[in-house]
């Protein structure tokens, strides 16, 4: 399928209905979390370990098809002024390599602080240390992909 820059048209490829994945792509974890079939809430699903990019994709096409989703949601890291720095440009050539490997439609939603959300939301929590470590990948994911949601919600009005 395609790697979709502007929302509209990521929204356009989309089906109508059907869950999506958001995805939190570091050096060392990719964080997925899944929506619900309507697109309202975002759970956090778990993290994967990364190794290499071919079994990297084989697992997030594993959950897609065992999900049945509809597409991918990858946070695009900009710096604070809205530039693209070099972690863009390895989520962006991530996006491509996994487009070659699926025909589900994959688009960006800009994730800064979604790291930082997560983290305060696991202290107001009072997780462990130790815990925070093992889930953070994950619920910013869930961050990265609540914000597209309640992007689409408004949207939908």
């Amino acid at each position: 399928m395609a790697v979709f820059t502007e929302t509209d048209a990521f929204l356009a490829a989309l089906p109508p209905s059907g869950a999506l994945a958001g995805l939190d792509l570091g050096e060392k974890t990719v964080g997925v979390a899944v929506s619900d079939l309507r697109r309202l809430v975002a759970t956090p699903l778990e993290t994967v370990k990364r190794k290499k990019f071919t079994l990297d994709a084989a697992r997030l096409l594993d959950i897609a098809k065992a999900r049945g989703l509809a597409g991918f949601v990858l946070g695009l890291p900009l710096n604070m002024d809205g530039s693209e720095g070099p972690r863009c440009q390895s989520t962006r050539a991530f996006a491509r390599n996994l487009s070659a490997l699926t025909e589900l439609p994959i688009g960006f939603w800009d994730e800064r602080l979604s790291t930082v959300a997560a983290e305060r939301a696991l202290l107001d929590f009072d997780t462990s240390r130790a815990k925070r470590a093992e889930v953070i990948d994950h619920v910013a994911a869930g961050f990265i992909l609540q914000g597209f949601l309640d992007r689409l919600a408004v949207m939908r009005r």
